[in-house]
């Protein structure tokens, strides 16, 4: 397979467009010219041979939503032809169908309710309706007399002679989102999005493609992607669950895929139960490996008063590897089920408590209640940052570089991911682990810190899921690294891995450094910041609770402000 390394065109070039549609093209061809059928291929070869003028029309029309257009609206200045010439060499290529069938729905999309009004005014008129009718309400009248498809020329009739409007559908839209799926893996992402790059706002790792690293291996796979995609769509097009399940592809033997299939089979059930089909939601969450719906079908269970079977499920259930919402979740069903069923209620793990103080001060005119506190707490011999949830991402994101932007199945469809494709799913770490063992390995030896510097000195500027590059620094993470033990660096960043969803967001807002403290456990602590009527989310005391039962100093300062004294 051709290694192609695309860069997008500069946006000076006024075809800016078709330059990048001609590059998403030929990496698809590099890449996964296997995964398409012979037609297929033919047919992005016409489509390259097709002249410039009539391939940028193309692509402007492919780039914009939906497959019909009116032909008086396509109008680009930059075209070297004109659109006329254009769209007649599209038409004759079979590009284009210039008499379509189109719905009614199709009719009031593409015209306004002046050139509607002299089509169907007469008919309205003749059943008493006034001619002052607005646009959704004329449709609404219209829609049972009106039912069924035909071409433009059917629907307008005589007032098709006092238009230059004709209307044309796109035929290949199915092979160009095909396209667009083996370039970004996904379908949410559209094509103008490519053209981003070029405005230098983020730089991106270099990744290697290999055919081994390939998130779609066969066809059959990217044709089960899309039936995944089609089903979503009927689900948040209102479509009965029931009648959606029976579409829903067969498990295959590609995780990345499995993951889609199982959050797709999580929304599955919760409509389903919305919709009353309590059976079908149940069978629904039990075929998804999602961590959200195992906790969602002990729910429905319990609701539906089957508590054996509940309590059978959740006891399972229990011997797996869980995050902390999940031990928490279950927690709470295990003691209500255990009641249900005459079992011992499970023993509670202690909950270690929080380390708590309390200042009072001046309620400044501006600024946060975090900045205030800082400002306070703050010495000369114990600084404070203001880091939130940046610093140890980051410490973690430097060192784990390596095992991060690792070219497997699932991770990089091209070269302009900030972040593996697959950082969100289940099995995100098991896929790399012994890449994270190995990164791991670095914090016990001093390797760790020439890797973390190396690394930021480097990769500067380079787009990472767990760096913000703009607050950090050489001397903040020397400092970091002189208080923080390697102990403690080990244990957090094997929590965040143990689920990264979670687990990214929730540290303390400020971290104090004591470079000169006895204790090397003491050198450092992290304070989050509450200012009054504020409280702790679930995630953060999920982090405190951790956070004490590893010996990690951290606390809550709550800030109450003096009345009647503020700081200018």
């Amino acid at each position: 397979m051709t290694e192609h390394r695309p860069a997008p065109a500069s946006l000076d070039n006024p075809l800016y467009y078709l330059e990048n549609m001609d590059i998403l093209v030929a990496w698809v061809a590099d890449h996964h010219g296997d995964l398409l059928t012979a037609a297929e291929r033919q047919r992005l070869k016409r489509f390259a041979r097709l002249d410039t003028g009539s391939r940028a029309l193309l692509t402007r029309m492919v780039m914009r939503t939906g497959e019909l257009f009116r032909t008086d609206k396509l109008r680009y200045p930059e075209l070297p032809v004109p659109e006329a010439d254009a769209l007649a060499v599209l038409q004759q290529g079979g590009w284009l169908d210039d008499e379509p069938e189109l719905t009614l729905d199709d009719l009031f999309r593409l015209f306004t309710l002046a050139e509607l009004r002299p089509v169907f005014g007469p008919w309205l008129q003749r059943q008493g309706q006034p001619g002052t009718l607005g646009k959704a309400r004329m449709r609404s009248l219209l829609a049972d007399a009106f039912s069924e498809p035909g071409p433009l020329k059917a629907w307008l009739g005589e007032a098709a002679q006092g238009t230059a409007a004709g209307v044309v559908e796109l035929q290949d839209m199915a092979l160009f989102e095909r396209i667009r799926l083996m370039f970004f893996g996904n379908l949410r992402q559209g094509w103008t999005d490519f053209v981003l790059v070029e405005l230098g706002v983020q730089q991106f790792e270099m990744v290697p493609f290999t055919p081994d690293s390939r998130a779609f291996r066969h066809r059959a796979e990217v044709d089960s992607y899309l039936q995944i995609h089609q089903c979503r769509e009927r689900l948040d097009n209102g479509e009965a669950a029931a009648d959606v399940w029976p579409r829903v592809p067969e498990p295959v033997d590609n995780p990345w895929l499995a993951g889609r299939r199982d959050r797709l089979l999580l929304e599955l059930g919760r409509q389903a139960e919305r919709q009353g089909d309590r059976p079908l939601a149940l069978q629904v969450w039990a075929a998804s490996e999602h961590r959200e719906a195992r906790l969602r079908q002990l729910r429905l269970l319990e609701r539906m008063k089957r508590f054996d079977e509940a309590w059978a499920i959740a006891c399972q259930w229990q011997t797996n590897e869980l995050s902390d919402a999940e031990v928490q979740g279950l927690s709470r069903i295990l003691k209500r089920l255990a009641a249900r069923v005459g079992e011992p209620a499970p023993t509670e793990t202690p909950i270690p408590a929080i380390r708590e103080f309390t200042v009072d001060l001046p309620k400044p005119e501006v600024g946060s209640v975090e900045w205030v506190a800082l400002q306070h707490l703050a010495t000369e011999d114990a600084p404070l940052f203001y880091v939130e949830n940046t610093l140890i991402n980051a410490l973690f994101g430097l060192l784990c570089w390596p095992a991060i932007f690792k070219a497997i199945p699932g991770a990089f469809f091209h070269p302009f991911h900030s972040g593996p494709a697959d950082l969100m799913r289940e099995d995100f770490v098991s896929r790399r682990q012994q890449d994270f063992d190995r990164c791991f390995k670095w914090l016990e030896s001093a390797d760790y810190r020439s890797q973390i510097l190396e690394t930021f000195g480097k990769k500067q500027g380079i787009a990472n899921p767990f760096v913000v590059w703009p607050v950090l620094s050489g001397e903040l993470l020397e400092l970091a690294m002189d208080c923080i033990p390697t102990t403690h660096l080990a244990a957090l960043f094997q929590r965040l891995l143990s689920n990264l969803k979670e687990h990214r967001s929730g540290f303390p807002d400020l971290i104090r450094f004591v470079p000169d403290a006895d204790d090397p456990e003491q050198r450092y602590e992290m304070i989050e910041v509450k200012g009054p009527g504020d409280r702790l989310q679930d995630h953060q005391r999920r982090w405190l609770h951790f956070f004490a039962r590893e010996g990690i100093p951290a606390s809550v300062c709550y800030v109450r402000w003096r009345e009647n004294e503020r700081v200018e």
